[in-house]
């Protein structure tokens, strides 16, 4: 890969380096955030300048970002090195560190949020992009979902060359794509519809029912009632066992990762490396591999504890990661804080089902075990209520914990983790 840095930039990536080093040395962290900080103030063009020369693929959505970027990078690892982020820093001082840690990678493959997307694809022109659902999130700081769905559409406008691989189960997600030049369409599944009541692009209702495709599989096609825009026919899809692709490719998908929606982002993240010319089985295996991202996932061992970790940041990530908790554990702490990075209004807590835990001895914790404690009540769940996370570990019976977090809660809790 020929970088091109100008002066300017240079100068940019110096004072970066500096800014690290300096956290670092005061115990601040890696100092990648601040770095990539700094040298956007210095240089503002200098994401351009970075991802100039590199074949890239941007990872947006509402939920799914760090796994499937984490998926498609191991899958185009295949083809050579890839410039990637290692801790889901999805805004621009990130996606600056994470270039700038890998100069010489000719293929990048970059989580993105979805506010960011149009201008991080304007200063990347990326060869492909991902689109993996859209969704409720943060009210307060990310705005309506429809928002969102029209500035993704009239970003996407500007790129027409780019390969767009778009989840077709997501209503949302398939009006942002539909008039895009080259899209793959991926059915990835959709297991949160209740921010797709209504047609994006008319306002009428979305009708939805079983259909038959013409290898037997039933599946959920929605339309619009309003206009012409209805669910496209996928060239991906995944099953229980298989991924299939075009001309006929079925390829045995054992994913190390739980859960139906991992496997919708593993289709996705291989679709876009195939997109990019990785050889499908290898791409495959090598997303497949992928057992642990930025902590979510890992098993721990805390005292007498197997502790299995969770992360969900809003209704459509909460009912997912509901899904995968395993009915036989000996205890489940489901930890909440409110802080300003998770959204300081909680009302959402009541749109999770968290009625399926009979039989589950539940811990309420976190900053906000309080409200989520109400929550559980209602949804007849007996609960005890400890606050501090790793206190409510201990007090289950020993054996297995799976422990469910949002997003300042998981991090607190695994630092707490690591230092005791």
């Amino acid at each position: 890969m020929t970088e091109v840095i100008t002066w300017r930039g240079r100068v940019a990536l110096r004072a970066a380096k500096t800014a690290s080093w300096a956290s670092q040395k005061a115990g601040r962290g890696k100092g990648s955030m601040i770095g990539g900080l700094i040298a956007l103030k210095i240089d503002p063009t200098l994401m351009t300048q970075l991802g100039h020369g590199r074949r890239s693929v941007l990872v947006t959505g509402t939920n799914g970002k760090s796994t499937t970027t984490r998926m498609t990078a191991a899958a185009l690892a295949t083809m050579g090195e890839v410039a990637t982020q290692a801790d889901g820093a999805n805004m621009d001082a990130g996606i600056v560190a994470a270039l700038t840690a890998h100069r010489t990678a000719g293929l990048a493959a970059i989580e993105v949020d979805e506010l960011h997307l149009p201008h991080v694809s304007d200063a990347m022109s990326p060869e492909a992009i991902v689109l993996l659902n859209l969704s409720r999130d943060q009210l307060d700081r990310v705005g309506e979902i429809n928002m969102i769905e029209r500035r993704l559409r009239t970003g996407l406008a500007r790129h027409p060359d780019a390969v767009v691989v778009a989840n077709c189960d997501d209503v949302l997600v398939t009006s942002a794509a539909y008039d895009s030049k080259n899209v793959v369409w991926v059915s990835a599944g959709s297991g949160w519809a209740v921010d797709s009541t209504s047609c994006p692009r008319s306002g009428e209702p979305i009708a939805w029912e079983d259909r038959t495709d013409e290898h037997g599989r039933t599946y959920r096609h929605w339309y619009s009632t309003g206009t012409d825009f209805e669910r496209p026919t996928p060239t991906w899809w995944v099953d229980d066992e298989n991924l299939y692709g075009p001309d006929g490719l079925v390829l045995p998908l054992k994913l190390t990762l739980p859960g139906k929606a991992n496997r919708g982002n593993a289709a996705q993240a291989v679709a876009a490396a195939v997109a990019l010319g990785a050889e499908p089985a290898a791409a495959v295996a090598a997303a497949a591999s992928v057992d642990e991202v930025a902590g979510r996932y890992r098993t721990t061992q805390v005292g007498p504890h197997s502790v299995r970790m969770l992360l969900a940041k809003n209704p459509a990530g909460w009912q997912e990661a509901l899904s995968m908790i395993d009915p036989t554990v000996d205890g489940l702490v489901i930890a909440v804080n409110g802080q300003v990075p998770d959204g300081e209004d909680l009302s959402w807590l009541w749109d999770v089902r968290f009625e399926h835990f009979e039989g589950v001895q539940v811990v309420a914790s976190g900053e906000r075990g309080t409200d989520l404690g109400v929550r559980l009540t209602y949804a007849g769940v007996d609960h005890t209520l400890v606050k501090d996370p790793v206190h409510a570990i201990a007090s289950c019976p020993p054996g297995r914990v799976e422990v469910l977090a949002n997003y300042t809660a998981f991090r607190d809790l695994n630092r707490a983790l690591e230092t005791s």
